[in-house]
């Protein structure tokens, strides 16, 4: 499933050909994905100038000036696609821009697409409840802290509630507790607060170097103009079990599951 740094790495792929552009047609190809289209979708946003893009979350958001926004959600195999040279069975949106065709592609149907009247974003459903994003200013050992007090529930998991921090998902999180040396059964409220500034700053890290890379390729995920996602290659924990880990004179890497989800840790490093 696209993360956070894969549906970053989208929204700026899609900016530098986007935005600024009036919309001229919009094609609905199908009636919806994981949810139906919104049934006025090519309606209102024909003829709309788009003023920017951006990302809540693992959410994509495109800016109109009629004052609505399309809100994208890439599910477990979507991306878009920029000037395709031919059709695809599973494109699924086209949206006709000046000149340029943006398709949205998802073969599972796992995505999904709201139009959302843009003063009342933070109120939509999706968004009501996130929370803060892990690399905005609110994110802070002192948040950590107060969100987590008195939680049994183990940091993976915690990390993984969007309530908590919004956009985090299992890759990051593994990838993240393991830069800060902190195991991911350690129980949330148990955390000291300065196991919880490494965790802070790991999970920048990660992001960070995951959008520089252009993201994680692990199945289906493209960038917009077709290039991979190159940080899977420097993952350090992440599908790595039996290998060693990356620390000098370490353990080696296991595998357990939380939750219903994978985990990769090194025990012996990760306390």
């Amino acid at each position: 499933m696209p993360e956070l740094p894969e549906v970053e790495t989208t929204v700026r792929g899609l900016a530098l050909h986007l935005d600024g552009r009036r919309i001229e047609r919009v094609r609905v190809l199908r009636e919806g994905l994981r949810y139906p289209f919104p049934r006025d979708l090519a309606a209102r946003l024909t003829g709309a100038r788009i003023t920017g893009l951006g990302r809540r979350a693992k959410y994509g958001l495109i800016h109109g000036d009629r004052g609505d926004t399309l809100v994208f959600h890439l599910g477990m195999s979507g991306r878009w696609r920029i000037d395709p040279s031919a059709g695809d069975r599973h494109d699924h949106l086209l949206i006709e821009a000046e000149g340029r065709t943006f398709a949205l592609n998802d073969p599972r149907r796992f995505g999904f697409v709201d139009l959302v009247g843009t003063e009342g974003l933070d109120r939509w459903t999706g968004f009501a409840r996130l929370g803060p994003e892990p690399l905005g200013t609110g994110f802070t050992p002192a948040h950590l802290r107060t969100a987590l007090s008195g939680r049994r529930q183990a940091i993976k998991l915690a990390l993984l509630d969007q309530r908590i921090v919004a956009g985090l998902g299992n890759i990051y999180v593994c990838e993240a507790l393991w830069h800060a040396r902190v195991s991911p059964l350690r129980p949330a409220g148990a955390v000291s607060a300065a196991a919880l500034g490494r965790v802070v700053a790991a999970t920048r890290l990660v992001l960070e170097q995951s959008i520089a890379a252009g993201g994680s390729t692990l199945r289906d995920f493209l960038q917009p103009d077709g290039a991979l996602g190159y940080f899977a290659s420097r993952f350090s924990v992440y599908g790595r079990e039996g290998e060693p880990c990356l620390r000098p004179r370490c353990g080696t890497v296991v595998r357990i599951v939380q939750g219903g989800r994978s985990t990769w840790h090194c025990p012996r490093c990760q306390r």
